[in-house]
């Protein structure tokens, strides 16, 4: 069955108003191709960026949600609130809320849970660290985050992304073989193989990006720094066709 390509751009804690004319330059580049384009900016900026990309192709998502839909939580978003200011997608899990707050995979899919209930489509992170590769551990750290992160639902339209922890913003980047065989690997533990899409992320760039996306369980991919600049993230968009 056919899956869709999906361009997900992370721009982590980055992005101020000032920089709001970047989805105007966006917008010609993702009506262009066949690939989904969605950026996922800071949350100060969904409703502005909802604004400009109204009548466009581009998608918008969270980089993060709470479990609750209301509540005392000081400084958490709840999904509900994303989807208000204009979010369709959140990533959750990744490894930097995984790492720098302590996130389990039981508290990630209790947050896919709740953006599924406000009508988001989560991007559910997985991915081992190099001493874990190192180890051998690769596909048992990246099983135990699946069975752990998904909710029970299926035919549910999550997104997985796969990307290594060593990967991420060092400049590093899984060999092309090492990243068909975890996709693959992946594929077998989904509920729903044939639908889910699969997104590879770990210093994606215009070098790396075509071989990457021309791999058969690669449905897109999830790029963080090279998602800031117009040039590299419209050269990525082209990649997915």
């Amino acid at each position: 069955m056919s899956r869709r390509m999906l361009i997900a751009g992370n721009w982590k804690m980055h992005g101020l108003r000032s920089d709001l004319g970047f989805f105007d330059a966006l917008a010609v580049h993702a009506g262009k191709g066949n690939a989904e384009v969605l950026v996922c900016p800071p949350s100060t900026l969904l409703s502005a960026a909802a604004e400009r990309c109204a009548g466009t192709a581009i998608r918008l998502g969270g980089q993060d949600c709470h479990t609750g839909a209301t509540g005392a939580h000081t400084g958490d978003v709840a999904a509900v609130m994303l989807h208000d200011a204009g979010a369709r997608y959140v990533i959750l899990g990744h490894s930097e809320r995984r790492s720098d707050h302590a996130e389990s995979s039981s508290l990630v899919c209790a947050k896919a849970g709740a953006a599924l209930a406000a009508g988001l489509t989560p991007i559910v992170c997985v991915g081992e660290t190099r001493e874990q590769r190192e180890a051998g551990e690769a596909f048992d750290i990246v099983a135990a985050q699946l069975g752990g992160s998904l909710p029970a639902a299926t035919d549910s339209g999550i997104v997985i992304a796969y990307e290594p922890v060593w990967a991420i913003g060092t400049g590093l980047t899984a060999s092309a073989s090492d990243v068909a065989r975890m996709h693959a690997f992946i594929r077998t533990r989904l509920p729903e193989p044939a639908t889910t899409r699969v997104l590879y992320g770990g210093s994606v760039k215009p070098g790396n990006a075509a071989e990457l996306m021309a791999l058969d369980d690669v449905d897109g991919a999830l790029v963080g720094g090279a998602s800031l600049d117009i040039d590299a993230f419209a050269s990525i968009i082209a990649t997915a066709g």
